[in-house]
């Protein structure tokens, strides 16, 4: 065995074998850092690694009986065992291993702790709303129980339940779950630990809440998950004017409880409270806020009313018209065209001025007039700088975080994108849409694991919601599986999006008859309101002169799909190509080579 070790020793072949490891491994961690950047598909260095295992035994047997020396190949027979330049040749050997080995290792550091840390995976979010975070308290404030009989209170009750939530977002040191995530566990019949489980935060906070004319009646009761214990039963008893008050007192209450302090009274959930301090104009606002999750047209232009109303009660109420600003636009945008929209836009605009004329230092003022800009006047980069100032205002608004991830990836600045949502994410875990666009920028960066994760989080939380199937169909068209592809498309609920997921599937198979229909039906179904998806299959067709005939006709028709346009690894194909640019010029883009999206 000594005899062994000696002529291993002797003949280079430990410092071979060393050699060759340490160089396989710093150049897969290369691979591995530039793969984003060139395209490089996510198997590359799984296959790079196994070629390099199965290349070891032959490396080791060369090394055996071979050697590089400074006189050229030789044969180990050949060298002399006391030949001094041989000797400094082992020295000089020992040095390019140490070089290779620091070399991988800060590759290595660099992947863990800088490139991880500025483009923060699916899996880094969903254990991060699984498992609460890293060092900090969690807690889930469930919709407060309308115990009123009066399911016209319901909107108090929600009302007060996202009071809550707002005061206690502004707390160092707590991450408190979103209203759209923790409502979704109203009257839930789940013990606390499911619930917390699921949400993953370690304190849930239920209750109840009875209004009479004179009198409110708050029942809040808190729980830790992990063992649940009950911490604390309360119920407060006051007059029903003193609102304002029993909101402080219950918000500071729970942060005793927790042990962690509140901000100052002054901050931005003070801003939802009329200067007046009229409860009606107050009361108003939040069943304007009611109507407006709502979400139909019906409950957007009750919403309008509730706003309306809240602001000839309190002229000055600068949230009240911020809120009534974005509810116009949201009906345009959504529900109304030609010369209804405008005049919606315009209800809109003059909302937002005065919203802004009021209190130019909040957060939701800014919110409404980049939603504005968005929709109604295509004003990309003029919504993402009124998004960005309404996060440096209100830092702990989850929604106008994700906006601004949206508006980052709009403009191909993926990576921040991605970073931004999942930072969202990591406090609202329940949003199937949230989800998706996460997905789809994943699926732009190429990241197809990732963005694959991503959108099935979002199928497990609404299996029938629109899109969804359609983002994996088009994850496995990247992948060029088309068998895949079709399989997701198949699965999307009948509608627009089936029938364009499944245009899209068949154009990478090998049934060209079928993929012809195809088209020829997507356009006469939909070529009036989908023009852009076309533009993405004649895309995937390589048809050039249609993409860019109907990205033009997706244009003039305000087709929202537009903005997606430096998302798109379909469209992105054309990267390079003079006539994007000009398109994107039309638009408001900026110059598609600054897109950090991949085609394929």
């Amino acid at each position: 065995m000594a005899h062994w070790f000696h002529q291993l020793k002797r003949r280079n072949v430990l410092r071979a074998a060393a050699l060759y490891i340490g160089a396989i491994w710093a150049l897969a961690q290369g691979i591995a850092q530039l793969a984003p950047v060139f395209g490089i598909p996510d198997w590359a260095v799984r296959w790079f690694i196994i070629a390099g295992v199965i290349g070891f035994p032959f490396w080791v047997v060369f090394a055996w009986f071979y050697e590089f020396t400074q006189d050229g190949l030789k044969r180990e027979s050949e060298r002399d065992a006391d030949d001094q330049a041989a000797h400094l040749h082992d020295r000089r050997l020992d040095k390019w291993i140490i070089g290779v080995l620091l070399v991988a290792v800060v590759l290595l550091v660099t992947n863990q702790f800088v490139l991880r840390r500025d483009a923060t995976s699916v899996a880094d979010a969903t254990a991060m709303a699984e498992q609460g975070g890293t060092g900090l308290k969690s807690i889930a404030v469930l919709p407060l129980l309308n115990a009123s009989g009066d399911p016209q209170q319901q909107f108090f009750s929600d009302g007060l339940t996202e009071n809550l939530i707002d005061m206690l977002s502004t707390v160092n040191g707590l991450r408190v779950i979103g209203r759209a995530s923790s409502f979704q566990f109203r009257n839930s019949k789940e013990d606390p630990r499911s619930i917390g489980s699921k949400l993953g935060v370690g304190y849930l906070l239920s209750g109840s809440v009875q209004r009479t004319a004179d009198t409110l009646r708050v029942r809040t009761e808190m729980v830790d998950t992990r063992t649940g214990t009950v911490l604390s039963i309360k119920q407060y008893d006051r007059p029903a004017g003193d609102l304002f008050a029993l909101q402080d007192e219950l918000a500071k209450s729970i942060a005793d409880t927790l042990k962690v302090k509140l901000l100052d009274g002054n901050g931005s959930v003070q801003g939802e409270r009329p200067p007046s301090g009229s409860l009606e104009a107050y009361s108003a606002f939040w069943r304007g806020n009611f109507f407006s999750d709502l979400g139909s047209e019906r409950d957007t232009r009750r919403a309008i009313d509730e706003f309306t109303r809240a602001t000839h009660l309190d002229s000055r109420y600068a949230r009240a018209w911020a809120s009534l600003s974005r509810n116009w636009t949201s009906l345009a945008a959504l529900y109304l065209t030609g010369n209804d929209a405008q005049n919606a836009y315009a209800q809109a605009r003059i909302a937002s001025d005065k919203a802004l004329a009021l209190a130019p230092d909040l957060g939701d003022a800014h919110v409404a007039r980049g939603w504005l800009l968005e929709n109604a006047e295509l004003d990309w980069s003029g919504a993402a700088f009124e998004y960005q100032r309404a996060l440096e205002l209100s830092p702990s608004s989850l929604q106008t975080k994700f906006s601004v991830a949206g508006m980052l990836a709009l403009q191909g600045q993926l990576t921040q994108a991605v970073m931004k949502t999942n930072e969202a994410i990591a406090r609202e875990p329940r949003v199937p849409n949230w989800w998706n666009w996460y997905s789809a920028y994943l699926s732009g960066l190429n990241r197809l694991d990732d963005a694959e994760n991503a959108i099935r989080k979002s199928i497990a939380l609404r299996p029938q919601g629109n899109s969804a199937w359609a983002q994996l169909a088009i994850i496995q068209i990247q992948r060029g599986d088309a068998k895949a592809a079709l399989a997701a498309a198949t699965n999307e609920p009948e509608g627009a999006w089936h029938d364009i997921a499944r245009t899209m599937a068949l154009q990478i198979g090998k049934d060209r008859s079928a993929a012809d229909v195809a088209v020829q039906e997507l356009i006469k179904q939909y070529g009036d309101v989908a023009a852009y998806q076309i533009a993405q299959v004649y895309a995937l067709r390589r048809d050039d002169k249609a993409v860019f005939e109907w990205l033009e006709r997706a244009r003039q028709t305000h087709d929202p799909g537009v903005g997606n346009t430096l998302i798109d690894p379909l469209i992105m194909r054309y990267k390079q190509d003079p006539r994007l640019a000009k398109f994107c010029a039309k638009v408001g883009l900026p110059v598609p080579t600054t897109s950090e999206a991949i085609g394929i």
